[in-house]
This record gives structure tokens, sequence and C-alpha cells, in this order.
């Protein structure tokens, strides 16, 4: 396995991270020697509790982590004990303008109601299996407010990794994650939110290239990933967009990384929880089939291309609405088209790498290549400068 800082700080055998919102993927990747972290975003704080104890169950004792979105801005701010009003009140005050669009959509597309979609599989967990359902049911996972609400279910775990985006972890936060042996780690898209980040005593930064899925900004992976290592230095930095294959991660080694956070190979891992029709759109799609578009959360999100992104890119769509206020807007809409299995309709936050990912594997197997072939790269490209260390010396 590779050793890095970050292997050695977390007690793990290879430094590649993996978010998903699959419990099972989780305690996959962490069994076979990397970090699953759990995407609690999506998930009201009932589902959030009762997959992070099926996580600490199943992972043989092997350190885990949880990412939150903790926006500095957002639509609408309250309190942990007024969220249910939170979201009424950004109901509320949707344009109608919007509403229409959004309802011409559904009837362009022919999606049928919720009231003739298939019942939802119950296996127990809160939501109902996947993770979009209760992405549906809890719509303020995009705002600091539902954020807190996650986060107090998720430190009744013994998480050993706390991950923030769109935003600085507040001091509080800060504190309770300290409290309990947590490492904080923050996504960024630029060297100076990066150093925002360490000045406020961040453990790890997460460099994220626009390859990235889900919320990005507009540098590459390439470019950004040595800007931030050097502004942050000594404190690391995992490289994230773009890496899903074993080359890619020896290339993100070579820019100052100290491992990878990897994100989209595996949605069609072996146990991933996503419907087998999205799995197969996700299995054929190229890496120039994804755009960054605000239509699903209101904030500039990668995600795969489909007719209805498109529409609402277009010239008659009203505009996107910031962020929670858009997803609520849509949430709805995208639980027809997932409910009724319309997969050409889906958005689904997902990189470049894309393009890359034509088979679905195991996840312990995706790591293990990931690892095996980055060593290979590593091997070879010692093997054009051969006597680069003598001149060292």
């Amino acid at each position: 396995m590779l050793k890095t800082r970050l292997t050695q700080m977390f007690g793990i055998e290879a430094p590649i991270f993996a978010f998903t919102h699959c419990r099972e993927t989780v305690a996959a990747v962490s069994r076979a020697g990397g970090m699953g972290i759990y995407g609690a975003a999506t998930f009201a704080p009932e589902r959030v509790d009762a997959d992070l104890a099926w996580i600490a169950a199943n992972v043989e004792g092997k350190p885990f982590g949880v990412d939150l979105m903790m926006p500095q801005k957002s639509d609408g701010k309250g309190t942990t004990a007024d969220a249910g009003a939170l979201e009424e009140a950004l109901r509320q005050g949707i344009p109608q303008a919007h509403r229409d669009f959004t309802a011409s959509l559904l009837e362009q597309f022919q999606v049928p109601g919720l009231d003739t979609a298939p019942p939802v599989e119950d296996d127990g967990r809160p939501g109902g299996r996947g993770w979009r359902h209760s992405w549906y049911d809890f719509k303020l996972g995009a705002v600091e407010t539902g954020a807190r609400l996650q986060l107090e279910a998720a430190l009744r775990h013994p998480i050993a990794f706390l991950v923030t985006a769109l935003g600085t972890p507040p001091p509080d936060v800060r504190a309770l994650a300290r409290a309990r042996g947590m490492k904080l780690g923050a996504l960024v898209g630029s060297a100076k939110h990066a150093r925002q980040h360490v000045e406020a005593g961040v453990d790890v930064i997460i460099a994220q290239g626009t390859e990235a899925a889900a919320h990005t900004g507009e540098i590459s992976t390439l470019v950004l990933v040595p800007e931030i290592a050097r502004a942050v230095a000594p404190v690391p930095v995992l490289a994230a967009g773009g890496i899903g294959s074993g080359e890619q991660l020896a290339a993100a080694l070579a820019l100052g990384a100290e491992g990878a956070w990897t994100g989209s190979i595996w949605l069609a891992c072996a146990e991933s929880d996503e419907p087998p029709e999205v799995v197969e759109r996700l299995l054929a799609a190229r890496s120039s089939d994804t755009l960054r578009s605000r239509c699903r959360t209101g904030k500039p999100l990668r995600q795969l291309k489909s007719p209805w992104s498109a529409a609402w890119e277009g010239p008659d769509s009203p505009g996107m609405l910031p962020m929670p206020t858009q997803h609520i807007l849509t949430a709805e809409a995208e639980e027809r088209i997932q409910r009724h299995r319309r997969a050409d309709l889906t958005t689904i936050p997902v990189g470049q790498v894309v393009g890359a990912m034509d088979s679905v594997r195991p996840a312990a197997e995706i790591l293990q290549a990931l690892v095996t072939d980055c060593a290979r790269t590593i091997a070879r490209m010692g093997r054009l400068a051969p006597h680069a260390n003598e001149e060292q010396a």
C-alpha cells in the first residue's frame, strides 16, 4: 500500500478517501484500507444517525468520515429549533413563474405524478433504500441550519474525519470535533479559501478542481493542487477532481497532494445503491456529458447532462434560485423523475471522470487497482530519470 502523511494521520493503508452517500460503499472502502466518507448533506438527521450506526458496526474497527455542507452564503438562516418554519418560509418565497416552469417541464417530458409511482422499497432504514428519498424529505442539508441537525446526529458516532464544504466550519463546530478527537477537513476551489481554512485550524485541505462532481469552482485540478499545496504547506492536501485511475493518483501525488479525494468512481461500484438504470447511463456517458449548472441546488454543481438541465439552462428558463430554494422548488419533480425511473432526465452529480467508468466492480477491487496502478506508474516514471537520486545526493 502507499504511505503518505495522511495514511499515518488516520492509520489507513492507502491515501484514498471515498466520498459517497451509500453506507455500504463507505464501509467497503474503509475495510479495504482507504477511508469511506459518508455524504450526510442529502439526509434527514434520523437517516444520518441510522446509517452511521450501521457503518460503525460494519467497518471492522477501521476509520471513516462524514461530509457536511455548511455554506457561508445561502438563502435563509435559522436555528435548529425552527428548521421546519425556515423551509416553509423559503417555499412561500418561490416566485410563481418558477413554479409554473417546473410544472411545464414535467408535462413536457411526460413525467407522471407521485400517486402513480412505484412504492419506495422499505429496507428498514429511514427514508427507504438509496439516498434520494431522504433528499426529497429533508431539504435543508445545504444550509447551516440543516447541517447542524445532521451534525448532532453524526457526533453520536466514532467519526475520525469531519469534512465541510462551501464554507469554514464555525468555531463551535470545530470545538465539538476537537473534543471528540476528530480531524477536520474542508473542500476548497481556491488558494485564498484554503488559507482561510488553515487559519481556522483545519487539518486537511481538499483541493477540488472543476473536473470534480458536485459543487466546484472553475480552476482545473492540474493547476489548483500545486497552487494550494504551496499556499498551505505544511498542512496536507488531498487532490479532488478527475481522479479515477492509478495514473491520475500518481499525478496528484506528483503535484504535491498527500492522497486523493474520490467520488464519482464509487457511483457504479458493486456496493452502490444507485438504481440500475442510472448506473447504465453513467457507464455509457462520456467525459463531455457533464456540465456545471445551478439547476439542481442553486450553486454551480457538476452533474450529468440531461434534457432537464438543458431546459433550465435554455432561453425559456426563468433562471435558477439561490441555495437551498432551488432544491426546494424542484425536489418533488426530481423525486417523480427518480421514482418513475426516468434516468434519461437525471441530473445526478458526477465528474468528468465518468467517461472512464465502463464496468461495475467491487469497491475493494477499485481501491486495489488505484494503488497497484499508482505504484506501477511511479516506478515507470522513476525509470525515466534513473540517476536523479544519485545526482541529488
